[in-house]
């Protein structure tokens, strides 16, 4: 059997996009293959739970605070984050998300999809994670 990874090692990934879904509450109702292959979780062990499952310990706050008053709002949000994996290993997602609505309008959820950001943007937004973070 295989040890885990150590907590700071980079998971890399390639090929499709990252997709979940999930309620206004941010309960995960939606996650793709490719989300439960680089989270090393079982799709079953990801539905209902908070989509913070995956959220890595060293993102800012604040960053989240931000997305979560845009997309509530009707706004779609993009970003970078770092996202913790089930077996301590950590991955970099460029992220996109915007709200889903029913026939009325109402915001009922959100649509997220993920690719694997490019190097120099993840040394730019560590940097400034990095203040975030000792702001806090």
């Amino acid at each position: 059997m295989q040890k885990p990874a150590p907590v700071d090692e980079e998971y890399l990934f390639e090929g499709r996009k990252i997709v979940s879904e999930t309620d206004t509450r941010g309960m995960i109702t939606y996650a793709n293959r490719q989300f439960c292959n680089v989270s090393g979780y079982m799709l079953n062990e990801l539905l209902d739970q908070p989509h913070n499952i995956i959220r890595h310990p060293e993102m800012p706050k604040v960053a989240f605070e931000q997305m979560w008053q845009d997309i509530k709002r009707g706004k779609e949000w993009q970003g970078i984050v770092k996202n913790l994996r089930k077996d301590g290993r950590y991955y970099w997602v460029e992220t996109h998300i915007k709200p889903t609505y029913d026939d009325n309008g109402n915001i009922i959820g959100f649509l997220a999809a993920r690719s694997a950001p490019e190097r120099k943007n993840i040394d730019e937004v560590i940097t400034h994670y990095q203040k975030l973070l000792e702001e806090e």
